[in-house]
């Protein structure tokens, strides 16, 4: 795929975000690996004003943090390309405020396996990064330890994080995590919440190799 594609995918998912209400203002960021590249939302640039051009590129294996273009990169573009680094089979990484999984990041909560489709998460519980500095490597360990064995996590006090194939399964990736986040929430305030078996969960998992969006058309 052509690098200015990729662009307007991250631009165009970027402000669904915004209209999903999972984003608001210039919060959140989404990246896409190209080769030896990441490209990244540019930093403090709402999704009403943001154009494809203004899109960062960094290099997959720079650390310094160096950048080709005029705008600089999300600040929080090392956990981002720490996380392509260690998931080979992922190519978009999305990170947004969404309003459910805030709130359970800001009480420090994971998500158990209240619904079946926790499975797509490759995962029995989402869990909870560490709070640190917004920005900083010690973040990115947070996440990527969270995230050891999952394509997802919620970062406290903070956010959410979900890694997919392209940038479409991430974006769905998203979406499924803060439906589960809510109705995590609301099962809290009616009750109980019956949590779903690991057996379970990998019994569902067996059925979801094609479940879910593929390629983009």
């Amino acid at each position: 795929m052509k690098e200015a594609d990729i662009r307007k995918q991250v631009v165009a998912a970027y402000k669904e975000l915004d209209r999903d209400g999972m984003n608001k203002g210039s919060s959140g960021n989404i990246s896409l690996r190209l080769g030896d590249y990441i490209l990244i939302t540019p930093s403090g640039i709402p999704a009403n004003l943001m154009e494809p051009d203004q899109v960062v590129k960094l290099r997959l294996k720079d650390d310094t943090g160096a950048y080709d273009g005029h705008f600089k990169p999300s600040t929080e573009w090392r956990f981002h390309r720490d996380i392509l680094l260690s998931k080979p089979k992922s190519n978009a990484v999305v990170h947004s405020h969404a309003p459910f999984c805030t709130i359970l990041s800001i009480l420090h909560k994971s998500i158990p396996a209240v619904h079946y489709m926790m499975a797509c998460f490759e995962t029995t519980e989402v869990k909870v990064a560490n709070y640190e500095n917004y920005g900083t490597t010690e973040l990115s360990n947070a996440v990527l330890q969270a995230m050891d064995g999952a394509n997802c996590c919620l970062m406290a006090n903070h956010g959410m994080v979900v890694a997919g194939e392209n940038i479409k399964h991430a974006m769905w990736l998203a979406g499924q995590l803060e439906l589960i986040a809510s109705q995590y929430y609301y099962s809290i305030l009616a009750g109980k919440p019956h949590i779903l078996s690991d057996a379970q969960i990998a019994d569902t998992a067996k059925s979801f190799a094609t479940y879910g969006p593929q390629e983009l058309p």
